[in-house]
């Protein structure tokens, strides 16, 4: 296994033919926008609770959301652990190795660091290893916020959400990646099997990830079913899953969260980023409420 967390200082030699994404979109991966919104909202929520825990991501591709995670990082207190395989002969078995060299066949650590890099000034620790290594480097209880998107495979999975919960403190929040996809029967095999069996509680679902704690789910599920119902743009329904209480959530057309910024973006393109959804509101607020002068003063303003 290999341990590292260093800093973003590089020579140019040691990044030439590394990518240099200028913007979030920019980094490979999958991350759509209903998890984007969700993410924002419960690492955000966690900070303005002032929950305290270290953040855990187990299987992170090319680092799309480890990006985003980091955001919400208070650092030094908090702590930010990656555990991936990054290369296909690190698979623990077989199965994982053929999974990884038809699925991942283009991952590599070195495109993650630089993806990661690009955005934020310090690594996370990154164990290069298989997630089985998780239980004996990632205390209990410390994590307030932990996301799975490793294996698909049933028996690595289940021994993941074991490890989240296992990891997690008593009102943090595990993320499961492909729940429900065709290809990941094994994903959600182990995922509602943990609901029914291991106290896992499901607090929303989106299209492609859970939600859920081994808390109370309800105060979570409350506060972000305000909140989302007061944004607009979202379509939300509750259903009763296994005697469970649980928000579907589509946010597909929301305001994006306010995402990281590259050191490579342009300056054209940073300053030109869409403004936080909040000031653009606050904006559209004042030009629907004002007198036509004032508004044209504004517009003045800001140019």
């Amino acid at each position: 296994m290999t341990t590292t967390a260093t800093s973003g200082q590089a020579s140019p030699a040691e990044t030439q033919g590394l990518p240099q994404p200028r913007t979030f979109d920019e980094v490979p991966g999958w991350f759509y926008r209903t998890d984007l919104v969700l993410f924002d909202w419960f690492l955000t929520r966690q900070r303005d609770l002032r929950h305290r825990g270290d953040l855990l991501e187990m299987g992170a591709y090319l680092g799309k959301s480890a990006v985003l995670m980091g955001a919400y990082l208070d650092a030094p207190e908090e702590r930010f652990t990656v555990c991936d395989l990054f290369d296909s002969d690190a698979a623990p078995d077989e199965a994982n190795g053929r999974e990884m060299r038809h699925s991942y066949s283009t991952l590599t650590r070195r495109a993650f660091e630089a993806n990661y890099l690009s955005f934020h000034d310090e690594l996370p620790r990154i164990l290069q290893a298989p997630t089985t290594v998780v239980p004996g480097e990632v205390a209990d209880g410390s994590c307030r916020f932990v996301h799975v998107d490793a294996s698909h495979l049933y028996e690595h999975v289940h021994g993941d959400i074991a490890a989240a919960r296992d990891t997690l403190g008593p009102e943090g929040i595990v993320v499961l990646d492909d729940y429900r996809s065709d290809h990941t029967p094994g994903v959600a095999c182990a995922t509602w099997q943990a609901v029914l069996e291991s106290g896992l509680r499901p607090v929303c679902v989106s299209s492609h990830k859970f939600y859920g704690t081994w808390g109370d789910p309800r105060p979570w599920q409350d506060a972000l079913h305000t909140e989302l119902r007061a944004r607009g743009k979202c379509w939300l329904q509750w259903q009763q899953v296994a005697g469970q209480r649980l928000l579907l959530v589509g946010a597909r057309k929301a305001d994006p969260p306010t995402l990281p910024v590259s050191r490579h973006a342009s300056p054209a393109s940073a300053a030109g980023r869409k403004p936080p959804p909040r000031a653009a509101a606050a904006r559209r607020l004042a030009v629907d409420l004002l007198p036509p002068v004032m508004t044209r003063a504004l517009r003045r303003a800001r140019r």
